[in-house]
């Protein structure tokens, strides 16, 4: 770990806090929210409208979809962008999206408030140098086969580059486990917070892939200490084009958030205790 010289944490309190649209991110509630994939401007406004109202505070949707299956939905690319855009004017929410080469880089900078490389990207280093050269934040997902090691080292190359604003993002890993999509590794989470000053959010929704985990899971990550977590939602799951068995729908997340609200409420509380055990 030594030659991670940026993204190691020099003291117990050296905390990277990253404001977007009015949230702080690894010192707020960070909620980001809204559809797997952008299929159409009313569904995505709709959606951002409904995650808005019940407390998200960044709207994602892809509008570029690596898939296993080269026939499935990839996502309307431009039009896609421009519709984030719109719904963004429509609610004031950042918006989150992914990027998938590098030559798209500067031009997904016009539409995106942060960038998101995906897990099949996390060592693809011709991307992470040049969204290290990018003006915006980047959201770095986990490899699926990656260690928390690897992980990080990734986040040092945008570093290296002079972005400075990347948050990292725990989307599970993949094991012998197959009851779940793919295994949500909590423990993560703490590592990072004791290796590391980046922001750490979760995405129970990819961890997981059943709706019946995602509440419980993304409780559970705010209970770890994460800086938030990144959820699908949609205005109509049962019709959605991608991961429509992991979607919240608009009501789903409503309830959620109000058990995350009062949960952040204890964790406040909970913070003010001495720990189990201190650190040096």
């Amino acid at each position: 770990m030594k030659d991670l010289k940026l993204c190691q944490k020099q003291s117990p309190e050296h905390k990277t806090i990253i404001e977007v649209g009015g949230t702080k991110i690894g010192q707020d509630l960070t909620v980001i929210a809204g559809p797997c994939s952008v299929e159409s401007e009313k569904q995505t406004v709709e959606t951002a409208i409904g995650v808005k109202e019940g407390g998200a505070t960044m709207l994602r949707g892809g509008a570029f979809k690596p898939r296993t299956s080269p026939y499935a939905f990839q996502g309307l690319g431009l039009e896609g962008l421009k519709i984030l855009r719109t719904a963004s004017r429509e609610t004031g929410l950042p918006v989150v999206t992914e990027v998938l080469d590098p030559r798209d880089v500067s031009w997904v900078c016009e539409y995106a408030d942060i960038l998101q490389v995906g897990t099949r990207n996390m060592q693809n280093f011709s991307l992470l140098k040049e969204v290290g050269r990018a003006n915006k934040p980047v959201l770095l997902k986990r490899g699926m086969h990656s260690t928390i090691n690897e992980w990080l080292y990734c986040a040092e190359y945008i570093l290296a580059e002079g972005n400075k604003d990347v948050i990292l993002c725990e989307r599970g890993i993949r094991t012998f486990e197959t009851y779940t999509r793919n295994t949500l590794d909590l423990s993560a989470v703490q590592a990072v917070l004791e290796l590391s000053h980046l922001p750490i959010i979760v995405d129970p929704s990819h961890a997981t892939g059943l709706l019946s985990m995602i509440e419980p899971m993304s409780l559970a990550a705010f209970a770890a200490g994460a800086d938030g977590i990144t959820v699908e939602v949609h205005c109509k799951p049962e019709e959605a084009m991608c991961d429509k068995a992991q979607a919240l729908s608009i009501p789903m997340f409503k309830r959620m958030m109000a058990r995350i609200n009062k949960l952040n409420e204890c964790m406040a509380e909970i913070k003010k205790l001495p720990a189990a055990v201190e650190q040096e």
